[in-house]
């Protein structure tokens, strides 16, 4: 995508690329179709809704007709087709179950940083605006915590349009309290909100966790293992291409983050591709370990709209 194309985007979707708006996330109500967020796995839930679960027998939604064998429940004969045939068939049916979607998202420092188009923070927030707005059209109740050093928000299950705009006021005023006042990025922040998220997501609940993950610890991975075997966890990585390459320029640079100050060399060729190797050894590392606590993860980068990398 060129930069006008970037520049255009900027303009229809109402965003400056490092504040955030309740406007540039509404935008994303008209993208929610892009996702498809069926269950891949079997829903253990109290609720009825309008998820089939995989066992078969009485409920509320047809499945299919197969031969009458012994202990089938007699009330379920289809007496046509067992007239047809000559032999008793039984009507199978799925039981539906409900499953609310919950988004926790990090907005926490490290992720206040953008070498093209979206601070990584910004990405996040329209990432979780298009997962709120896809459960939304499939009328699931939705739920959340958003957090950074500065403070969280959570979010209950809550149905319609009134659950999507409450989150994305909750993700307004986090990333607005994080540009105002950056702090240290600590594996605890991320734990603490980890454990407020198992608190409120029931078992069967479809959980998108949305983070650079850069800041985790057993812990974190101890917590992630015991939520995926009760939920559905999809993690979203967030990152930006200068995490992962260099670009090359006569000059060294400085760079700074809540954590310190770094000079890089961008005119030495040998720096950039150590730099480059160890950062897809590292990005790597981490995102298989996310995938041994039980996420099914994604990647997306903070410099291109998140819709074309959706659609991809």
């Amino acid at each position: 995508m060129q930069h006008t194309d970037h520049t255009q985007w900027l303009a229809q979707s109402h965003s400056n690329g490092v504040e955030l708006t309740l406007k540039e996330l509404l935008y994303y109500k008209s993208k929610a179709r892009l996702l498809d967020l069926k269950p891949k796995r079997a829903i253990r839930s109290d609720q009825a809704g309008q998820y089939l679960a995989p066992h078969k027998g009485r409920g509320m939604e047809f499945a299919e007709v197969r031969q009458y064998q012994y202990g089938d429940d007699i009330r379920a004969i289809d007496w046509r087709v067992t007239a047809r045939t000559g032999e008793a068939h039984t009507k199978l049916y799925q039981e539906e179950k409900e499953r609310p979607v919950f988004i926790f998202c990090d907005l926490s420092s490290s992720l206040l940083f953008g070498s093209r188009l979206l601070l990584k923070s910004v990405q996040a927030a329209h990432l979780s605006a298009l997962v709120a707005w896809s459960a939304c059209a499939r009328g699931d109740r939705l739920g959340g915590v958003v957090f950074s050093e500065q403070g969280h928000h959570e979010l209950k299950p809550t149905a319609r349009d009134k659950g999507v705009l409450a989150f994305c006021h909750q993700l307004c005023d986090i990333h607005t309290q994080s540009l105002a006042q950056r702090g240290e990025n600590l594996a605890s922040t991320f734990d603490n909100n980890l454990k407020r998220l198992s608190h409120l997501a029931k078992p069967g609940s479809l959980i998108y966790l949305i983070s650079d993950f850069s800041q985790l610890n057993e812990a974190s991975f101890k917590q992630l293992e015991h939520l995926s075997r009760h939920c559905e966890l999809i993690g979203c990585q967030i990152s930006d291409p200068f995490e992962h390459t260099l670009p090359a320029y006569k000059d060294a640079i400085e760079v700074s983050s809540a954590s310190g100050s770094w000079t890089l060399p961008l005119a030495d060729k040998q720096f950039r591709t150590r730099f480059a190797e160890q950062a897809e050894q590292a990005f790597q590392t981490r995102l298989a370990r996310l995938q041994r606590a039980g996420m099914s993860m994604q990647t997306f980068c903070a410099s291109a709209p998140i819709e074309t990398q959706i659609c991809r």
